[in-house]
């Protein structure tokens, strides 16, 4: 039975994946310091796949640590989720961003290495095109414009020169675009600590009374209504592009990259109205000032994923607002309910 590692692994994006290799016949083994996440996620994880995966809290800058979990399972591929991942904390404390998510990165493929283990899933981002014109190729330019993107692309070429080192690496760099949903049970879905940095989690807060109105940052971008547009995607088809990936190491040899996105973008105020009706009544909204950083618009051309992986969305923006709105309703207070 194929043994996978998740790092990150009771994180929003983690718990999904964990729960897809499980019910896919996965053995799987957790690693997370729980920094941004909780152990209740795993639970519930192990409750709707009726299997439960092995966990081991810890940082991966505990290389020794990381030593003892590959000791201790037969570990044959690796979904490395684990980092910082706010792009306002990465500007504030660009030193501890490229600290935590470069150092294990490298530790990783270390020890990967040292026990022979040469698969590969990397969570990428779609931040790494930074500035440039959407819709996004695997092909085009990088060129991050803030340190979370730059440590993603930074990570990018180092597993590229990882996998150049040696023919028996096998390396897919996972390009996300706005992940966002919930499980259709409502049991697993995104718990933000403190205020949520995202829009679709700050907007379903909104609507549950926790914080007065959602901010529409400008509406005077060159858009459908002026709005900034991104591609939104949802958590479980993300999820299983992370299982397709894992079938296209077989036949694809060293690193490639591939883009997960819909290939639809959706407005900041096509995202409300779905929200409300998702909802059934009015999310109180302003417009506000532009953001710094901010561009018009952010979508995947998917086609390479489409093609290679055999992997596309399945899942509306109504989709994923009601799932997250489900996901709200059952957990006011996230996992600490």
């Amino acid at each position: 039975m194929p043994t996978t590692l998740v790092t990150g692994g009771t994180g929003y994006i983690g718990s999904h994946v964990a729960l897809a290799l499980l019910e896919a016949g996965h053995e799987v083994v957790v690693v997370d310091d729980l920094s941004n996440s909780s152990p209740e996620s795993l639970r519930r994880v192990s409750q709707l796949a009726g299997r439960e995966a092995a966990f081991h809290e810890m940082s991966l800058l505990d290389r020794v640590g990381l030593t003892k979990v590959f000791a201790s399972h037969e570990i044959d591929t690796v979904i490395h989720l684990a980092g910082l991942k706010a792009v306002g904390d990465s500007v504030a404390d660009p030193l501890g961003y490229y600290e935590v998510n470069l150092g294990a990165s490298m530790n990783l493929v270390r020890v990967m290495a040292e026990y022979g283990v040469f698969r590969l899933v990397f969570s990428s981002s779609a931040t790494v095109y930074g500035e440039g014109i959407s819709p996004f190729v695997e092909t085009d330019v990088l060129g991050a414009a803030n340190p979370y993107g730059r440590t993603k692309e930074i990570q990018e070429y180092l597993f590229r020169d990882v996998a150049a080192s040696g023919s028996q690496w096998r390396i897919a760099l996972l390009r996300y675009f706005n992940p966002v949903g919930a499980h259709a049970s409502g049991r697993i879905g995104e718990d933000p600590i403190g205020k949520p940095n995202n829009l679709v989690p700050f907007v379903m807060q909104t609507a549950a009374g926790l914080h007065e109105q959602v901010t529409i940052h400008g509406d005077d971008y060159a858009t459908i209504d002026g709005t900034g547009v991104r591609d939104y995607i949802h958590v479980v088809d993300l999820a299983a592009g992370h299982l397709a990936a894992l079938g296209a190491l077989d036949t694809h040899a060293g690193c490639r990259a591939w883009n997960l996105g819909s290939g639809v973008g959706s407005s900041v105020k096509q995202v409300i109205d779905a929200a409300e009706r998702a909802v059934g009544q009015p999310i109180p909204h302003h417009v506000g000032p532009r953001r710094p950083g901010d561009i018009a618009e952010a979508v995947a051309n998917a086609s390479r994923a489409n093609d290679e992986l055999g992997w596309t969305t399945h899942r509306t923006l109504d989709d994923m607002v009601t799932d997250h709105w489900r996901w709200q309703q059952s957990n006011p207070q996230g996992y600490t309910d």
